[in-house]
């Protein structure tokens, strides 16, 4: 049903573009043209579904191949709402005409007017653009995010602590050495206390980060970089040809987090010391709703106490409210990404935050309270399926832990 529903919106978009492009002009080659762009975009999408097999080397194609595909989608049905729109006056008046049957009635139906045409491409073309900028300029677009936090039971001497958390960098999508070091570079500069790893470091195989350890090793940060698994990074979403090469995979896997200097936490916690006081960092695998439900909170505060200031790291947002909120310790900070904002959106800082993503999640992006507890979901430094964003630009967050002046 899925895809008889797909195939029928593809048919139906195909002929209000062709109609279109023929209410607009005369020129055959135009429409040619037009026809071509259309074959070379889904048949380019087919082939690298069907021949090609996703290696790291083809993957940022198969994705450019996505890409492509959805902004002329986007395109097809932003042009095919507005004709409709038109088809919705048009034919009652053609049935008006044909029961009527006015003398010299010639067309019952009436013509398209070349003006609704216009309007249709030049409201369809907004889209298209956004996403055609957002593929090539917006996907490496990294935004510093920065946010203070005020807690009353702040160990003092973690006044002024700072933590920067990346997330989901979906290293099988890169294809630019120079912006992702950019990136990397721009995490570095922040010159936080303790750097957080989210979850979904590759897509879906551990050799897509293999090429990427020696520029990812590259961050540091006093008190150390701690990380977590992501859904993606289990090897769920490709068949293996044994259990044990999906096995094998995970396996290099933690190698590689060991290799960049990360320290990966499987249902664990460690802690930070300073200056006599300690803060709770906490790890747990993935856990979300629909998702692989691995993480253990109970089992990752094992050596933690009910006191301690925890800082605990989880990749899905969903088990926030799911687990987190619900246990009897005070987890006073979680953080997570897995959204990517959907990596499309519109955010005006005090005015609007809005993505499609808030469909699927309540906490999508950015800082959440409740009962005293908060939650950062981080729109994620990478990028997976459509190779671009728009809007929800990659994020680099900076948190610094303030101690609350009624609690000095």
């Amino acid at each position: 049903m899925r895809w008889l529903i797909t195939i029928t919106l593809l048919l139906l978009f195909q002929w209000y573009g062709f109609q279109a492009m023929k209410t607009l002009t005369s020129n055959k080659w135009i429409w040619v043209f037009y026809f071509l762009i259309v074959v070379l975009v889904i048949g380019n999408l087919l082939i690298h579904t069907l021949v090609f097999d996703r290696t790291p080397t083809m993957e940022p194609r198969f994705m450019y191949a996505i890409g492509f595909f959805i902004s002329l989608f986007v395109f097809q049905a932003v042009l095919t709402i507005v004709m409709i729109s038109e088809d919705i006056i048009r034919t009652p008046i053609a049935l008006y005409n044909y029961i009527t049957k006015i003398p010299g009635q010639i067309r019952y139906l009436p013509s398209r007017r070349i003006f609704i045409s216009q309007v249709a491409l030049g409201i369809a073309a907004i889209p298209l653009a956004s996403l055609l900028y957002g593929m090539y300029k917006g996907k490496y677009n990294f935004k510093v995010l920065s946010y203070t936090l005020e807690y009353d039971d702040l160990p003092e001497a973690f006044d002024g602590f700072t933590i920067t958390q990346i997330s989901d960098i979906h290293s099988g999508s890169f294809d630019n050495i120079e912006k992702v070091n950019y990136g990397i570079d721009l995490v570095n500069k922040q010159q936080s206390d303790l750097v957080l790893f989210t979850g979904d470091l590759v897509n879906n195989r551990t050799e897509e980060v293999l090429p990427w350890i020696p520029h990812f090793s590259k961050i540091k940060a006093q008190y150390g970089v701690y990380s977590v698994l992501g859904n993606h990074d289990y090897g769920d979403y490709m068949q293996w040809e044994t259990p044990k090469e999906k096995i094998e995979n995970i396996e290099a896997l933690y190698k590689a987090h060991k290799d960049m200097g990360w320290n990966l936490l499987l249902n664990e916690s460690r802690f930070i010391e300073k200056d006599g006081h300690r803060l709770a960092i906490v790890g747990v695998e993935n856990w979300g709703n629909g998702f692989k439900q691995e993480g253990d909170l109970d089992k990752a505060l094992t050596n933690v106490g009910a006191k301690d200031f925890k800082i605990l790291m989880s990749h899905d947002p969903s088990h926030w409210e799911a687990k987190v909120l619900p246990h009897p310790y005070n987890i006073h900070l979680t953080l997570s990404g897995h959204t990517h904002g959907m990596q499309f959106g519109i955010e005006i800082p005090g005015w609007i935050k809005w993505s499609p993503v808030k469909w699927r999640y309540k906490q999508w992006a950015g800082i959440y309270e409740k009962a005293k507890q908060r939650l950062n979901v981080n729109r994620g430094f990478g990028y997976l399926a459509y190779p671009g964003r728009v809007g929800m630009w990659p994020e680099i967050s900076v948190i610094t832990l303030k101690k609350s002046k009624d609690a000095v």
